[in-house]
């Protein structure tokens, strides 16, 4: 059974000390719930995050990191030095890292590989832009998007993968899909996933939908049947608003 998994994307906001507040907040709203809830933080806030999150469930996530261990790679971070702060997941492939910094599928199917061979899971996302949409070329560009960044895993370790769908248009616009749009193309993945490894594995791996999320919408879109979760903007990064969404 896929539990619930809710993470807040904070993207390039809150510095250590507004990420301490943030947390002394939300760990004492986060309760009474089935949901999992992690926050993927700017890397200069993951060890606070990891320390004020250690007696509760909460789960905290980096927002990207490089497929090598070590090297000449400047202003990069490596999954020792994430698997170090003791890190739970890591976002790989999100639009605007393959926007404004040359993430491709050939990238994210390395940080995947790496990332799969340590303790922190990879939060994988997918998404169309507007014109690709109204182009007609949206499954296709997901699908692809899925076969590539995959292209070489095994079943065993892709259950371990969380695929967030995120349509580029929705993100941070106030667009969202519809709940059938999202439901749609997340049921896609998941055929895409039975394609390539079987039913059993796709029935195992968590999709999350993305793009403008906030407690208005939330019910609706996570009633759907296809949908396990979200990836939250910036509906995450108040620790009320958070919660209402966890608590959908």
């Amino acid at each position: 059974m896929r539990i619930p998994f809710i993470a807040g994307n904070w993207k390039m906001f809150k510095t250590k000390a507004e990420a301490e507040a943030f947390a002394e907040e939300f760990k004492n709203l986060y309760s009474g719930t089935d949901v999992q809830a992690a926050i993927c933080a700017p890397f200069t806030a993951l060890d606070t995050l990891v320390e004020s999150f250690k007696e509760t469930e909460i789960k905290v996530g980096a927002q990207n990191v490089h497929f090598e261990d070590e090297g000449a790679y400047t202003g990069e971070v490596s999954v020792p030095m994430l698997e170090e702060i003791g890190v739970d997941f890591c976002i790989v492939g999100h639009s605007e890292r393959r926007q404004y910094f040359a993430e491709t599928d050939e990238t994210v199917n390395l940080k995947l590989k790496r990332l799969l061979k340590s303790s922190i899971r990879p939060i994988m996302c997918v998404g169309e832009s507007l014109e690709e949409r109204d182009g007609g070329k949206a499954f296709d560009v997901v699908r692809a998007q899925v076969e590539k960044g995959l292209d070489g895993i095994e079943a065993g370790d892709a259950v371990k993968i969380v695929i967030a769908y995120e349509p580029i248009w929705a993100i941070g616009t106030g667009r969202t899909a519809t709940p059938e749009q999202a439901e749609e193309m997340c049921a896609l993945i998941r055929n895409v996933l039975t394609e390539l490894y079987g039913e059993e594995c796709s029935d195992e791996v968590i999709i999350q939908y993305g793009g403008s999320v906030k407690p208005a919408n939330a019910t609706e879109i996570m009633n759907m049947d296809e949908i396990d979760g979200a990836l939250v903007g910036g509906a995450s990064l108040k620790p009320e608003d958070f919660m209402k969404i966890i608590d959908f």
